[in-house]
């Protein structure tokens, strides 16, 4: 009896070893692994600076911002570590480090303040797009700042970029093909989907590449559906990294989990890259 009940006791342990170390593996994404976009009026702005997340609440550069909703100017007073914006009537006041802008000479309190990260300055969005007279909503299904204002918007602070079904579809595969990886390895497999699209290979859409049926169907999560599961928010975050040029995946047109692979022939017919996690990667 002691020996069935120490039997026990060393499987739970044994058990409990293994979860922790997928969990360990599987590391969970945090803020600052996040690409935050930025619209205004349905349309992405440029920057040179990434929003961020810090405690739940969205920074964004204030110059670019505010030349999106249409500032006359964004001045920088580098002796008092103050930024001035000039909209029409409206002069705003933003001071490095405090927590009280002013609108009119009238103080306003800002939640989390005002902070320099990078030698530029950023600010709370919603704090900035109300100030500037727009509205703002938050998309944290896609991480999108959305902010809408009766303007047009310059054209010279556009650009053209993926669509939420990009990032769908993305996050689509990279769940099904990597939903137990970390994060390396989810954006390597968005990885290899995004150098198909660019390749004359294969065709020239993430949807088509993903559901390519040229040589055979791709991807064994077309053939058992789980393409069609729901996303994980890791995989969205993994998809949207892959989008911005985050690449350790390097050239790599495929990859397959060698321990479990069914046909070898990648092994045999192409380069081998880099081995992420469970997932070998060839180009």
């Amino acid at each position: 009896m002691k020996r069935i009940k120490l039997l026990k006791v060393l499987i739970a342990v044994f058990v409990f070893l293994v979860i922790c170390n997928i969990n360990a593996n599987a590391t969970q994404a945090t803020d600052s692994d996040i690409f935050i976009d930025i619209t205004v009026n349905g349309q992405y702005i440029k920057t040179d600076a990434n929003a961020f997340l810090q405690g739940g609440t969205t920074y964004v550069p204030i110059r670019f911002v505010s030349e999106a909703l249409c500032a006359d100017s964004v001045d920088w007073n580098p002796d008092t570590n103050t930024a001035t914006i000039t909209c029409g009537n409206t002069v705003i006041q933003l001071v490095s480090g405090e927590k009280t802008a002013y609108i009119d000479g009238l103080g306003i309190t800002v939640n989390g303040g005002v902070q320099i990260v990078q030698d530029r300055i950023f600010v709370p969005v919603r704090f900035i797009s109300e100030a500037l007279d727009a509205n703002v909503c938050w998309d944290g299904t896609y991480y999108i700042v959305n902010i809408t204002k009766d303007i047009t918007v310059p054209d010279s602070i556009t650009e053209d970029k993926y669509t939420l079904n990009d990032i769908y579809l993305l996050a689509e595969i990279i769940e099904a093909e990597s939903g137990g990886e970390p994060l390396s390895g989810k954006v390597a497999v968005g990885n290899v989907i995004l150098n198909r699209v660019k390749s004359k290979l294969f065709p020239d859409t993430i949807y088509d590449v993903i559901f390519d049926r040229q040589y055979g169907t791709q991807f064994e999560p077309v053939i058992n559906g789980t393409i069609y599961n729901t996303p994980s928010s890791d995989s969205v975050i993994a998809a949207k990294q892959a989008l911005n040029g985050v690449n350790p995946a390097g050239e790599s047109l495929f990859f397959l989990n060698p321990q479990i692979a069914q046909s070898l022939w990648i092994t045999t017919h192409r380069t081998f890259y880099t081995t992420i996690a469970n997932h070998d990667f060839y180009v």
